[in-house]
Formats: structure tokens, C-alpha cells, sequence
């Protein structure tokens, strides 16, 4: 996935912005070699290597090749809560998370790197555990992100969190079909019928709880 510009990044010192450019670099050797060789094949001296820094230099950004992995994982959050803050002031939440996550989705199905690795990880047993901590902290992130547009009364904070369980909930289990049928030709329609889907379940699980069973 591309990174997008950082306009925090014109306030950057040299040694912060050398440090930055040394761990996209260390960052980007790897994937390359994860790619190219595979995730158990590909050892930290390659990487060192391919990134042209010492073995020691490596564990100084990052403690083992799956933190690479989950760092590249981690930046779709960042992205995801940086759409949601530049949604227009006094957006219906549920507007602003399906605008979000639906733009952040298309940015990452658009770069066939990103499609690349994430069937990388769901084929190596060793990163696949690792799915559900990325989810739990989608969740994390995007409660922030909400909980940041939304009054600060425990009520609030409550609702948007719920939201963001319920949101990242339904993109696990999105992620899953589209994983199961393959990449769809309509990204966009394909995460719309998602959002649809969750929003009239919640409807239809609301008339049930205050109105009895079937």
C-alpha cells in the first residue's frame, strides 16, 4: 500500500527524517524479499542486506521479520483514522465510518503490492495468527478516530465503540468472503453491500430485542 504525503513530515529534524527513511527502506527490502522468496525463506541478514544497514541496524526498528508485517498492517489503521478526521464536521458517524473505511479499502485493493502481501500472510501459517491482534487493532484505532468527532460523555464513548466493533467485525467477515470468492470487479459495490448488510442486520436486531422473538 502506498504511503501517503505526511504534512507533519516538513516539521521533521535530519536525524528523524533519517531514521523514517531508514525504516521505510528496511520495510521495503523486506516485503520485496517476503514476495519474492516467500516469508520463511527470506532470513534478517537478506533483508540487512537488500536495506544496505547492519543486522544490528534491523532489530533497531524492528524486533523480528513478522513486525515488518505488522507494521506495513498497521499503516492501513493510520490511513483509516486519517479518512475519518477529514470527514466534513457534523457527518452522521455511520456516514463518516462507511466513507472512511470504503476509501481506505479501494486505496488498498488498487495497490496490487498490498493484494499481494495480504495473500502472502493468509498463506503463511506463521503471520496468519497474527490476523485477529490487525483486527483488534483496527478496532482500537477506529474507536479513537470516532470517539475524537463524538461529545466526550461516557455515553459517547460507548456508542463509538460499539460502532467501531461492529464496523471492523463486518470487514473481518468481508475480508473473508472476498478471500473465499476472489478479488470482486466492483471493490466499491462489493463494501457497500457490506455496510448495507450491516446496517439492516442492526436494524432488524434492534426490532427483535424491543419487541420479542420469532
Amino acid at each position: 500500500m502506498r504511503v501517503p504525503d505526511d504534512p507533519t513530515r516538513t516539521n521533521e529534524g535530519l536525524r528523524e527524517r533519517k531514521r523514517r527513511q531508514t525504516r521505510e527502506r528496511i520495510a521495503h527490502a523486506a516485503q520485496t524479499l517476503f514476495l519474492t522468496n516467500g516469508f520463511d525463506a527470506t532470513t534478517i541478514d537478506e533483508i540487512a542486506a537488500a536495506a544496505d544497514v547492519s543486522k544490528r541496524t534491523f532489530f533497531d526498528y524492528f524486533p523480528s521479520k513478522e513486525d515488518v508485517i505488522a507494521a506495513w498492517q498497521d499503516r492501513f489503521g493510520e490511513v483509516m483514522a486519517e479518512a475519518v478526521a477529514a470527514r466534513p464536521a457534523g457527518e452522521p458517524l455511520i456516514k463518516v465510518v462507511e466513507e472512511a473505511l470504503i476509501g481506505s479499502v479501494l486505496a488498498s485493493a488498487a495497490d496490487p503490492q498490498a493484494l499481494a502481501l495480504g495473500k502472502l500472510i493468509r498463506e503463511t501459517p506463521a503471520l496468519r495468527g497474527r490476523e485477529q491482534l490487525k483486527y483488534v487493532k483496527l478496532e482500537q484505532k477506529l474507536a479513537a478516530a470516532l470517539a475524537a468527532r463524538a461529545p466526550n460523555d461516557p455515553a459517547s464513548r460507548l456508542r463509538t465503540r460499539l460502532l467501531a466493533m461492529i464496523v471492523v467485525g463486518g470487514m473481518r467477515v468481508g475480508g473473508e468472503c472476498w478471500h473465499e470468492e476472489g478479488v470482486p470487479d466492483d471493490v466499491e459495490g462489493f463494501a457497500r453491500r457490506i455496510f448495507a448488510a450491516i446496517w439492516v442486520e442492526l436494524a432488524e436486531f434492534g426490532r427483535l430485542g424491543g419487541g420479542g422473538t420469532r
